[in-house]
Parts: structure tokens; sequence; C-alpha cells
């Protein structure tokens, strides 16, 4: 019997939204941590909103805020957001398959919700044989709702980080991995690409500066995990 076709459906939208309930604590906590941290660097209230609703990403927002000083070092800052974020052509790649079917303006305007989250999940429904392509954006726009919420959020509060420390940021984040971990699943055959992607981030991130552990660990699990599958295949 054929799975049927990929459609892109409000119902969809709401699922995909619903799903990405359990992960919002840790989008919160670090939403609240970058809007404080903002405002310290000179920040208005009005600017913070709009980076984190046009940029979200709040790896490279947090970047940004690193680097923030007078004069701006614009071509450091474009080259560590453009290493950070070449992980997003990887899984841009991945996700594209199921979002084409539906048409370009739907399967292009997703893109802008596909966060590390958003795209977890989205995956691990594609991987279970979901057929509704909208669910990427409804995970993401709940996603987007909360991160700019939180982050204006932030700039309203005092010093944050004290709270959030003792909240167990560093718990959330590991469960938020845990999670996207769970969702993708599906033998003892992952442990080999995951296991690689993790030695070389933890082996770069001794050697090299910077964020490249990040994409070195990306390339090395999905070279691994690509040369597996056409083992298979063959």
């Amino acid at each position: 019997m054929s799975a049927g076709p990929i459609v892109f459906t409000m119902a969809g939208a709401r699922r995909g939204g619903v799903a990405m309930l359990p992960l919002l604590p840790g989008v919160v906590a670090f939403g609240l941590l970058y809007g404080f941290f903002a405002t310290q660097t000179g920040l208005t209230r009005l600017e913070i909103g709009l980076f984190s609703a046009f940029v979200f990403a709040g790896a490279s927002q947090f970047l940004a805020l690193e680097l923030w000083q007078e004069p701006l070092p614009v071509l450091p800052l474009l080259v560590g957001v453009v290493v950070l974020n070449l992980r997003h052509l990887l899984m841009g790649a991945a996700i594209m398959p199921w979002l084409r079917p539906v048409g370009g303006w739907r399967a292009h305007g997703s893109l802008y919700f596909m966060t590390d989250e958003s795209w977890g999940i989205a995956m691990a429904e594609a991987q279970q044989g979901g057929r509704d392509a909208a669910y990427l954006v409804g995970a993401g726009a709940m996603l987007w709702f909360f991160w700019v919420g939180s982050s204006l959020l932030g700039t309203a509060t005092g010093d944050v980080a004290p709270v959030i420390e003792r909240f167990g940021l560093a718990f959330l984040t590991t469960v938020f991995f845990v999670v996207l971990l769970a969702g993708f699943w599906r033998s003892r055959a992952d442990l080999l690409p995951w296991g690689t992607a993790a030695g070389v981030s933890i082996l770069t991130h001794q050697l090299l500066p910077g964020t490249w552990y990040i994409v070195m660990g990306a390339l090395a699990g999905s070279l691994v995990a690509a040369l597996a599958r056409r083992r298979v295949d063959a």
C-alpha cells in the first residue's frame, strides 16, 4: 500500500508545534540569558527583538554578542557566523527530499524555520513515515514565538545568569540533545557515525580555536554515515 503523497496542512503545522513543547524550557532559558546579555552591549529592546525575530539563530546571536565592540569587527563576525552555520547546508540537504514535493515557496520558505531543534524533530517525523511537511513550520514557528518572547523578557530582568545556573541550564541543554538523539535512533549502526562525530568534535575543540569543532564533527559523522549507507546499498 502506498504511503501517500507529501502534503502541507495546518493540521501538520499544529502537530509540529505541539511536538516542540517539551523542548521549550531550554529555549526560554537561553532566550532569557540572551536578552540579558544583549542589553549589556547597549542594544535597545527593539533592536534585540528584531535581532531575534529576523536572525532567529541562538548560537549566531550569542557569537555576535561575544564579538560585539566598537568598532564592530565585521569580517571576524561574518566568518564566525558562516563557519558556525555551515552545518545548515547538511541539514537542509537532508530534509529537502521531504519538503521538495510541496512546491518551491513552501519548501524554501520552510527553511527559515529550520533550527537545530525544529530540524531534529522534523527529521524524526520524516524517518517515522510522516507525510505532512508543514510539521517543520509548526515546530519552528512555536520555537520562534518563544525565542523572541523570552529574548524580550530577558531585557526586563535583572541578572538572570545565577537563576538559570541554579535551575540547570547545562542539564536542560543535555536533555535537549538526548531527546533529539532518541528520536533519530534506528539501530546500533547509528553508533558509528554518532561516535565519530563526537570524537572528531572533541579532538578539533582541543586543537583548533573557534567553532571549527562543530563543522568538523558534522562533516566527519555525515561522511561515515554516507559511506555506511553506500556499503549497505551496494
